[in-house]
């Protein structure tokens, strides 16, 4: 067994919404038949399923609940007879539901498509930049737009000459209402520019057993996310920020993060730093809810599991934000973001010229 592409998930903390529920079928289309269930698949399945959540999942009493719960009704007979896979994988998702909620963990039937590489979170090729819009809103504002943290030399590139060409800005609002995720590399880049001073933005644990097995890409010595104490089967780290020097305005401009539903993943690490570091003011919606990180994990030989292996979270709070979001400071609908950050920048609308250009 495998967490597929557990090495890359790692390294950009990604965590990976559900795959979408497939579409009801149009009228013009035909339904797909149903997969078969076979018993000794299923039952193959649920054991894996409890020996992988013990070892690997996020909370080590919560994976130990689960297993225990798969084992009981195991034993008990209630996997021993279903209409077909997909309502026996639906009835195991729902089972593990019931013990303890998160938005990740689910028994799929497995698939190609299921097991294919993650596509870019910037939604276009791996080589395009993540960065979508950026410039000059209005004297001393400047804007930048993305869709992703891909973490590609097309992005990095682009957000080193955005710092270049904008490093007097007095305001700088960061659009991140489309960000589906990515990794640490574009926000560092920015963190080091927006801070005066080496301050802890959030903390980061996975499982112990994972890294053993799996390895990781953090080195032990990386001062951006060196390792802390942690609990027992757990391996802690701290995001940390370190100043770039020569400093620019930036250090002291304001900053305004917008957010929307849509805002997923990394975008939601970046958002949570920048709140309770005080460091920007969120505007816009709550973000969506998608905190803990992981990867596919075939079981028996029809069905696959997504096992969350670590989360992201406030160190003051223990809290992270898996199924609630990052909440904004100021709550306004998405579409009003952007012009709620302008008025706080000082920017009437009339003077946004530039802004037509941006959208």
């Amino acid at each position: 067994m495998r967490l597929v592409s557990l090495l890359a998930l790692l390294a950009t903390c990604v965590a990976a919404p559900l795959a979408a529920q497939a579409a009801a079928p149009s009228s013009s289309q035909t339904p797909k038949a149903k997969v078969p269930f076979v018993k000794t698949d299923a039952e193959a399945a649920v054991r894996e399923l409890a020996i992988v959540l013990e070892e690997n999942f996020v909370f080590p009493d919560k994976g130990n609940a689960y297993a225990a719960m798969l084992r009981a009704k195991l034993d008990s007979g209630a996997y021993s007879l279903f209409p077909n896979a997909e309502a026996f994988a639906s009835r195991v998702t729902a089972d593990l539901q019931a013990v303890h909620a998160d938005g990740h963990l689910r028994l799929r039937l497995d698939s190609p498509e299921e097991q294919s590489a993650p596509p870019s979170p910037s939604g276009g090729p791996p080589t395009e930049s993540g960065v979508v819009k950026s410039g000059w809103v209005a004297d001393g504002v400047a804007y930048i737009r993305f869709d992703g943290f891909p973490g590609n030399e097309a992005t990095l590139s682009d957000v080193r000459k955005f710092i270049d060409l904008h490093g007097s800005a007095a305001n700088l609002i960061i659009d991140a209402r489309n960000h589906r995720g990515g990794g640490l590399d574009e926000m560092n880049l920015l963190f080091a520019r927006l801070f005066a001073k080496p301050t802890v933005l959030v903390q980061m644990d996975i499982r112990q057993a994972v890294e053993e097995k799996h390895g990781t890409p953090f080195a032990d010595d990386d001062p951006v996310v060196p390792k802390i104490a942690g609990p027992r089967t757990i391996i802690r780290r701290q995001h940390i920020v370190t100043p770039a020097t020569p400093a620019t305005a930036l250090r002291d401009a304001k900053v305004y993060l917008l957010t929307s539903n849509k805002t997923a993943s990394a975008a939601e690490h970046f958002a949570l730093s920048l709140k309770r570091t005080r460091r920007a003011t969120l505007i816009g919606e709550a973000t969506k809810g998608a905190g803990h990180f992981g990867g596919m994990i075939p079981m028996g030989r029809s069905y696959a599991a997504f096992i969350p292996v670590g989360r992201t979270f406030d160190p003051d709070t223990g809290e992270g934000w898996e199924g609630v979001g990052v909440k904004p400071d100021i709550e306004v609908p998405a579409d009003h973001a952007l012009d709620e950050a302008l008025r706080m920048a000082g920017v009437a609308s009339t003077d946004a010229a530039a802004l037509a250009a941006l959208q």
